[in-house]
C-alpha cells in the first residue's frame, strides 16, 4: 500500500511538471515572437525617424534573407548584412525602392512595407504552437 502511494505521488509530480514545462515553452515562444514583433517596430521607427530613400539591386534572395546593394547620396554603398527588411516577392536582379534610417543604413526596407506585414506569419506561427501545446498539455494532465 506504501508502495502505491509513493507511485502516485511520484505520477502527480510528473503530471506537473511536464505540465509547467510545456506552458513555460509556450510562454518562451510567445515572448520571442513578440520581442521579434518589436524589433520590426523599433525598426521601422527609427527609419521614419531619418529616412533616406534610394533605388537598390537586389543581389541574392534566400529563405534567411535578402540581399540587396545601394548607394547613398554622399556615395558610399551599402549591403544590409542581415539583409532587407519585408523582402517577400523580390527576385535577384530586380531594382526596388527602398526605406532606410540615414543613421544606420544597415536597416533597410522596401519602401512603403511596415512592420504590420510581421503580423499575420507571428500570430500564425503562435497560434500553431498554442494549438499543439494546450491539447497536448491538457492530455498530461489527464493521462499521466
Amino acid at each position: 500500500m506504501v508502495d502505491n502511494a509513493v507511485r502516485t505521488g511520484r505520477r502527480r509530480k510528473v503530471k506537473l511538471l511536464v505540465g509547467r514545462a510545456l506552458l513555460v515553452l509556450g510562454g518562451l515562444v510567445t515572448l520571442i515572437g513578440a520581442t521579434l514583433l518589436a524589433a520590426c517596430v523599433r525598426d521601422d521607427l527609427a527609419i521614419e525617424k531619418r529616412m533616406g530613400r534610394e533605388t537598390a539591386e537586389v543581389v541574392s534572395v534566400s529563405f534567411q534573407r535578402t540581399v540587396v546593394r545601394f548607394a547613398t547620396p554622399d556615395g558610399k554603398v551599402y549591403s544590409p548584412s542581415q539583409g532587407l527588411l519585408y523582402p517577400d516577392g523580390l527576385e535577384p536582379g530586380q531594382l526596388v525602392r527602398i526605406e532606410y534610417d540615414t543613421a544606420d543604413p544597415e536597416v533597410a526596407r522596401v519602401a512603403g512595407r511596415t512592420w504590420t506585414l510581421a503580423i499575420l506569419p507571428i500570430s500564425t506561427f503562435l497560434l500553431g504552437v498554442w494549438a499543439v501545446l494546450l491539447p497536448l498539455y491538457w492530455w498530461v494532465r489527464r493521462r499521466l
